[in-house]
């Protein structure tokens, strides 16, 4: 990457720091989990329970660890053989309903307009709730691959996804930056924290790529600077670092131990498994994959 230090800074807001698990989309209220009759639901566990409501249709409870504790009513307590359709539990966590079971969750975490589920325990153990619109109207489903699949029967990927227009902020340290011809984007210089390419939402970066040619990312690899440029990655809720160049041109190198410079990068992505480094062949390739990758982010903070 080369920088130009004579450029006029402007001042952008700090990323947006925390976990990426910040909960579900911004039309379902997130209820913190209130007491039970026999304690307080822990944010690492995964708790079902009897619905105490005899009038309600969604017989059973769900406390889901993700951002502040999502709280939700269901029609079944686990998707085994279709989507189970959930509904937010305005009324908080009633102390009589009855503990049915209690799991500890190895991960839950929000991806777009979904939150992974994946419980502790052998079987029965990986699912996902999707917030999504029915007729006009917000709904939760509540499914796993199999479901999911018996859902949709023959369904593809769409050919093609409608991006929608985005504004790109570029570091004014970039000296050559991507234009983004031809696509729906509009570029703004600003002094970014971290990375060279962002979008943002609300006055955050929620999401931002460090580019790097094959030789200068040989070079931050070798002196270190690749590695405290990571951590400043790390404090973006998406971050990835897009290399102009293939992974096998690494072991190509003449005055570099080429199996050192791999242990190295090898060593910062067992660290930081969060920031996703690409190796996108040549520059062109490279800027179209920034251009999908922010296109992405920001549009799954929308949803």
């Amino acid at each position: 990457m080369s920088k130009s230090p004579d450029l006029p800074k402007q001042s952008f807001p700090p990323v947006r720091r925390g976990p990426r698990d910040e909960g579900p989309p911004r039309w379902l209220p997130v209820y913190r989990a209130q007491k039970e009759h026999n304690g307080s639901v822990e944010r690492s566990t995964f708790v079902v329970a009897r619905n105490p409501d005899p009038e309600s249709k969604l017989p059973y409870l769900l406390s889901v660890p993700v951002g502040g504790g999502l709280l939700l009513k269901a029609r079944d307590s686990w998707p085994r053989s279709a989507r189970v359709y959930c509904h937010p539990l305005e009324t908080g966590w009633p102390e009589e309903a009855e503990v049915l079971e209690r799991v500890p969750t190895s991960v839950c975490r929000r991806r777009g307009p979904a939150v992974d589920l994946v419980l502790d325990r052998p079987r029965l153990a990986r699912s996902q709730f999707v917030f999504t619109e029915v007729r006009g109207r917000p709904a939760i489903f509540w499914q796993t691959q199999k479901t999911a699949r018996a859902a949709n029967p023959g369904a593809r990927v769409p050919r093609k996804r409608a991006v929608a227009d985005i504004t790109v902020l570029v570091d004014t340290r970039e000296r050559y930056p991507y234009r983004f011809a031809q696509r729906r984007v509009e570029t703004e210089r600003a002094a970014l924290p971290a990375g060279d390419y962002a979008v943002a939402s609300g006055g955050t970066v929620i999401a931002a790529v460090e580019r790097k040619t094959l030789e200068d990312f040989v070079t931050c690899l070798s002196n270190g600077t690749l590695a405290f440029q990571m951590q400043r990655l790390a404090d973006v809720p998406l971050a990835a670092i897009v290399v102009e160049g293939r992974y096998s041109h690494l072991f190509r190198l003449e005055h570099v131990d080429s199996g050192w410079i791999a242990d190295v990068l090898s060593r910062l992505h067992a660290r930081h498994p969060e920031i996703q480094v690409t190796f996108a062949d040549s520059r062109k390739f490279a800027e179209e994959w920034t251009h999908r990758f922010l296109a992405s982010a920001f549009a799954d903070d929308q949803d």
